[in-house]
């Protein structure tokens, strides 16, 4: 299966960046697109190689990158602050021009976002409904727990007091800068009242709506809300699983993948 690394220059409200890309079996151009959208603190090298295998089982085409500000993408400047609405932002505003970089904004793809990338995913579908096959939100946030704060303190601490730092350096070009607008934003008093749940109505295509028992970072609460609002959504709840289902139980959540990925794939995966 043939992988192709790649910087896209793209260009979003006058200010020009590189995003880091993977282009997975872009040969297979009557397949599948899956966009892989990373948590939090992610980036295409953290997801290592389950985007690449998940494609591998499926057959299907995958687009994995790095948003701005993470990976090998343009680092952001150490004095900009990202505001509340940065998911937004970046569902609104950097998909679509990532997809578009890569001529892909003529195609319906299905998105897997995990965590931040989760919400970005869910906000994409609701922006641009006739853009979008499907989506897998795997331990997603559609508002703001006492669990979820609570969590990104200790990692705080963590990145104060341990070697995360240095471990980060393996995902990113910069781990302090990307470190820092994630935890800061998260921390912000007014990043409690973030919340999306207005948008779910919008979203018209099949969800599966991803979450570990044991998620340090959220609730089942996150995913039931999904699933009482948007009405084609399929719950995966996945015992003795934490915050990243595909790190944690791939197999579990590979099976589950496979399952609706079919429904867009009307060609027999074999």
């Amino acid at each position: 299966m043939n992988i192709t690394n790649k910087m896209l220059p793209i260009q979003v409200l006058g200010r020009d960046y590189d995003i880091e890309c993977q282009l997975i079996a872009p040969e297979k151009a009557d397949r599948p697109l899956v966009v892989f959208l990373h948590e939090g603190l992610g980036s295409v090298a953290l997801w290592r190689d389950w985007p690449a295998q998940l494609c591998e089982l499926a057959n299907c085409r995958g687009l994995v990158f790095s948003r701005y500000g993470y990976g090998n993408s343009t680092p952001r400047p150490a004095d900009e602050k990202w505001p509340v609405s940065y998911m937004h932002t970046q569902a609104e505003l950097f998909l679509p021009a990532v997809l578009e970089g890569l001529g892909l904004d003529n195609e319906r793809p299905v998105f897997y976002g995990h965590s931040d990338g989760g919400s970005i995913a869910l906000l994409y579908a609701a922006m641009y409904p006739e853009k979008t096959a499907g989506i897998a939100v795997a331990a997603p946030h559609i508002f703001v727990e006492d669990i979820t704060v609570s969590s990104i303190e200790q990692a705080r601490q963590a990145y104060l007091t341990t070697d995360l730092p240095k471990r980060f350096t393996r995902y990113h070009q910069n781990p302090d800068l990307t470190f820092w607008a994630w935890n800061d934003i998260w921390l912000n008093p007014q990043f409690k009242f973030w919340n999306i749940e207005d948008y779910l109505p919008k979203i018209k295509c099949p969800v599966l709506a991803i979450q570990g028992k044991d998620d340090e970072y959220g609730t089942l609460a996150q995913i039931q809300g999904i699933h009482r609002v948007v009405k084609d959504t399929e719950l995966c709840i996945i015992d003795a699983c934490r915050h990243s289902p595909h790190k944690d139980q791939p197999e579990i959540l590979n099976q589950a993948m496979l399952k609706f990925l079919a429904k867009f794939n009307p060609v027999s995966a074999s």
